[in-house]
């Protein structure tokens, strides 16, 4: 096991290297550490997130992992591993590295299996308050709808609560639902991002 020591330090060594290719981060989203090949809107791996990981020629080092809270993954060989914050790009260039300790070229495929860092949430009058997984491109309508409507007691507004993220303070937005509807102000059908909040009064 007198090989672990190295292998930690090629993480922490492939992780410098990949620092300077951070993008930055779209408004109200935390920064992702991107591999050189990722594309802008690469996907950044969340707690929660389920990860199947596999190396080619080595099915005993598979494995099927979800993200804990601390961010981490526990794969074979290797222990703990920081998988949150990375791109399946960038973990796959830190797994490569620590296991090319164990493995001649070793070739890693990281596939993310299942989402579940992404959520927002509704609530106040709609039928079905609660949390919900947020899938690309989703907007403001969508996840009214996600949550079954609004009740007849609903006044018709939406506020959106959005985390100001790096301790800035939280920023708030209100629109008129009929407003939406009636193509007065389609722009208010706004995209959503992971930890808004939809209030309806």
């Amino acid at each position: 096991m007198g090989t672990r020591t190295p292998a930690i330090a090629r993480f922490a060594a492939v992780l410098l290297l990949l620092l300077p290719l951070v993008g930055r981060p779209a408004a109200g989203q935390p920064t992702v550490t991107r591999a050189e090949e990722d594309p802008p809107d690469a996907y950044g791996i969340g707690v929660g997130d389920v990860l199947e990981i596999s190396v080619w020629k080595n099915p005993e080092l598979a494995a099927t992992v979800p993200v804990r809270p601390d961010g981490r993954i526990s794969v074979p060989l290797l222990g703990d591993v920081q998988a949150a914050g990375l791109t399946p790009l960038a973990l796959k260039a830190t797994l490569m590295q620590g296991y090319k300790e164990y493995v001649t070229a070793p070739a890693v495929s990281v596939v993310v299996k299942e989402i579940h860092s992404r959520k927002i949430f509704v609530t106040g009058e709609v039928a079905h308050p609660g949390a919900y997984d947020l899938q690309p491109r989703t907007k403001l309508m969508q996840a009214l709808s996600l949550a079954g409507g609004l009740t007849p007691y609903a006044r018709g507004r939406v506020v959106l609560l959005r985390d100001g993220h790096d301790g800035k303070s939280d920023k708030r937005f209100e629109y008129k639902v009929d407003s939406i509807i009636s193509g007065k102000r389609p722009e208010d059908n706004v995209l959503l991002l992971p930890g808004d909040t939809l209030v309806v009064p």
